[in-house]
């Protein structure tokens, strides 16, 4: 193309873009002059600039904007911006801020960033895939944003989470830019006011679901299947039914989680077995309470079961020890309906026969299990704010020395409770950790970041053609040894990307222990994952 329309399109498009980094030499070749000021910087340099920018705005939301401008126009500032500094960024690109980011996606959108397939297009998947742009693409994270966070329903909002995830991927994986693809599956909203919005960018029709759902699903998948085969897809924030139906019907046909489900879990069980041994009981004599059954209740629960086997209860003593409420109350096998991944959960309504109870339901609340069960870990994840009230806690405490307490919720206008006051009303003797950052000294954050991100690049390093269970134990197990420092459970913030490599490894040995993957000398494989993780900065 002539030289003024190249300068242009390499100054516009985001993976080549250096902006005023462009050397003399870059300038003449290219034709940039005038095109860029005469100055020519350093990727040190435009960070420190950018900086001051972010120093200089009044709220977190004017930060994401900033932020998804810059990745908008200059792919390695962002990415090398983002990990000089991870405990300052983390929040601003992922958790909380893009909570309120999805909500307000259709007011902040400005450029074409990964694919919006929209129920009218169904028909175009593959030519829309066919884009040679696409070629690279390693990981993709999918979203229909039916249940965005404990926000709900936010239709193409959703976006920013797919586009969050994947800037976590590259920010602690190391996968480039270029391997990296967010994708929203438009299939409409029932969220009223987003459809009334008139700014809101998303397909204004109530969603598709039923039969019609599940063959635009299938759809999608054939059509990833055929582009890009052997790529990693992630399931993130569908709704609790599509949740677990879509990995049962698709994990053993792509190389594909969810994280909501599975992530979560990891995440989850590997902080508590970092934290547990703070409490002098061993892990198979603790008493578990889930608060909130959906697809990250449930997906915990499960992980529970199945550590708790392994480290040597038989399946019936290891149910016996997990309890769980949800929006109905206690789980009860004689509750109608109950979903699949509930029914593990259920207790038999003869086990409540004794209960001391002042309200006399039929399905106790959280107050009513926690005074009766007595139990040593309390984990929420229900999206109820403040469910976890000073009677309940100070109760929980009362027969506990040191109780484990994760209101994992999140964004925090969505937290079960505030750290700060469990650690009040307990006294400060409860292990406490959230799902958003609190800043509060002692609460760890427990953030799926410390997961998927290695889940990922140890699978595709290690060339698995299906991700199993027992690579995400392998995960729980590997994070719950990593510990931090100050008395913190996890590793700070700022480790995140060796904790992604440490994830990666074992995730690799467990895949290769398991059969799904070739097997490698422990240090070919840890050579293997260092050298795929890009970092930041100008090609030459």
């Amino acid at each position: 193309m002539p030289c003024h329309l190249a300068a242009r399109a390499l100054l516009a498009d985001p993976l080549t873009n250096k902006g005023t980094a462009f050397s003399e030499a870059e300038r003449d070749a290219f034709g940039l002059h005038g095109l860029l000021p005469p100055h020519v910087g350093t990727l040190e340099g435009q960070i420190a600039r950018r900086r001051r920018a972010l120093d200089g705005m009044g709220n977190s939301f004017q930060r994401y904007a900033f932020l998804r401008d810059l990745q908008d126009s200059n792919e390695v500032l962002f990415h090398a911006l983002v990990q000089s500094d991870l405990p300052h960024m983390l929040p601003l690109v992922y958790t909380p801020t893009v909570g309120e980011a999805c909500e307000r996606f259709s007011e902040i959108w400005r450029r074409s960033r990964g694919l919006f397939l929209s129920y009218p297009n169904r028909h175009r998947m593959a030519e829309i895939l066919a884009d040679p742009a696409y070629d690279r693409v390693k990981v993709i994270v999918v979203s229909d944003g039916e249940r965005i966070l404990g926000l709900g329903d936010q239709g193409a909002g959703g976006m920013g989470i797919p586009i969050g995830k994947l800037a976590l991927y590259t920010a602690c994986a190391g996968f480039h830019p270029a391997e990296v693809l967010p994708i929203m599956l438009d299939v409409g909203t029932d969220n009223d006011a987003r459809r009334e919005d008139p700014l809101y960018i998303g397909w204004r029709e109530p969603r598709v679901r039923g039969a019609q759902y599940d063959e635009f699903i299938e759809m999608f998948v054939s059509a990833i299947e055929q582009r890009l085969p052997g790529v990693l897809l992630q399931w993130e924030d569908f709704a609790g039914k599509n949740a677990y139906d879509l990995l049962a019907r698709y994990r053993h046909r792509l190389l594909s989680f969810n994280d909501d489900i599975q992530g979560t879990a990891a995440t989850a069980v590997g902080t508590l077995l970092g934290g547990i041994h703070r409490t002098g009981i061993p892990l198979t004599q603790h008493k578990f309470l889930l608060f909130g059954a959906g697809a990250a209740g449930s997906g915990i629960a499960q992980m529970l079961l199945d550590v708790l086997v392994a480290e040597g209860l038989d399946k019936a003593a290891a149910r016996a020890r997990i309890w769980a409420v949800d929006r109905d109350g206690l789980i009860v096998s004689d509750m109608a309906d109950l979903p699949p991944q509930q029914r593990p959960l259920a207790r038999e309504r003869s086990e409540l026969a004794h209960w001391h109870s002042s309200g006399g339901m039929a399905h106790p609340d959280l107050y009513e299990t926690i005074a009766n069960i007595r139990p040593t870990v309390l984990i929420g994840a229900s999206g109820q704010f403040g469910a976890f009230d000073e009677r309940s806690i100070r109760t929980m405490a009362d027969h506990c020395e040191h109780p484990v307490i994760f209101p994992l919720s999140n964004p925090i206008s969505r937290a079960e409770a505030n750290p700060a006051d469990v650690l009040a009303w307990t006294d400060g003797r409860a292990i406490v950790g959230s799902g958003s950052p609190f800043g509060i000294p002692g609460v760890t954050q427990v953030n799926n970041v410390y997961v998927f991100p290695g889940v990922g690049l140890g699978a595709l390093v290690a060339g698995v053609h299906e991700i199993s269970d027992g690579m995400f134990i392998a995960a729980a197990r590997c994070l719950g040894q990593l510990g931090g420092s100050n008395g913190s459970i996890l590793p700070e913030i700022s480790a995140l990307r060796d904790v992604a490599r440490q994830v990666a490894i074992a995730v690799a040995k467990q895949a290769m222990s398991e059969g799904l993957a070739a097997s490698l000398a422990d240090s070919e494989i840890e050579k293997a994952i260092t050298a795929a993780m890009w970092e930041p900065a100008y090609c030459d």
